[in-house]
């Protein structure tokens, strides 16, 4: 990538290369300053290529840890899931009870569970906005213990403010939990992992915020509408 840049920066000051061999090593940087303060555009293509490198290695990064962990990231026996048990196509979902852009993600989801009968969505807990989200991520992961994640997986997203202690409480009651087992449950050891295996999931994939999708071999950030969500979940049926 670097010789990109070099590249850029040799452009701009081509007319002196057939004397740079005669000119000091702190002339030639002198002269090289001098031409891109005269032409600032260099450093804005020279950055723009930088980030063009890094995503390419991070997509490549991230599709090789897909292949390798694809088992596990659809599979994985610690990761509730709702929708068809002998799934064509599986869905896994990154997602924080307090992101909007989840929440407005979650009807579209729902609207695809509902529509296709033959596909999974898998749910990886990412609470990344602060305590409110742990406490919810963990309530939520919690009440599987009581037969219940899919009811609290949508209240949790259907709730208006954020997701707090109080309100999350007021939910679980609200669906018949048992309020003490539930506490207790939130500490357990299962719960815990999900919530570390996710984080170095989303960090191995290259996952930097929420909602974010694994559809196939895609890799799909932010709140895309069901239309997209059902083009993904067709080309992973046809790969």
């Amino acid at each position: 990538m670097f010789r990109k840049i070099g590249l850029a920066c040799a452009l701009a000051v081509w007319p002196l290369s057939a004397v740079a061999q005669e000119l000091s090593e702190d002339r030639v940087k002198e002269l090289a300053l001098q031409a891109i303060l005269e032409n600032p555009q260099i450093i804005i293509e020279a950055v723009a290529i930088l980030e063009q490198e890094r995503q390419a290695a991070q997509m490549a990064a991230g599709a090789q840890v897909l292949q390798e962990r694809r088992d596990f990231l659809e599979g994985d026996p610690n990761a509730p899931y709702v929708g068809a048990e002998e799934p064509t196509a599986i869905v896994v979902e990154f997602f924080d009870y307090n992101c909007p852009y989840c929440k407005r993600a979650a009807a579209d989801v729902k609207a695809l569970l509902g529509d296709d009968e033959d596909v999974r969505v898998v749910y990886r807990e990412w609470p990344i906005l602060g305590e409110g989200s742990v406490f919810a991520a963990r309530a939520a992961l919690a009440a599987r213990e009581q037969g219940k994640y899919e009811e609290m997986h949508w209240a949790l997203m259907e709730l208006r403010g954020r997701a707090e202690e109080a309100s999350i409480i007021a939910a679980a009651r609200d669906l018949g939990l048992d309020i003490d087992r539930l506490r207790a449950d939130m500490e357990s050891a299962a719960v815990t992992t999900h919530i570390e295996d996710t984080r170095e999931l989303a960090q191995a994939l290259g996952i930097t915020g929420t909602p974010a999708f694994v559809i196939g071999d895609a890799v799909v950030p932010g709140a895309v509408p069901l239309e997209d969500l059902q083009s993904f979940v067709a080309q992973a049926r046809s790969e």
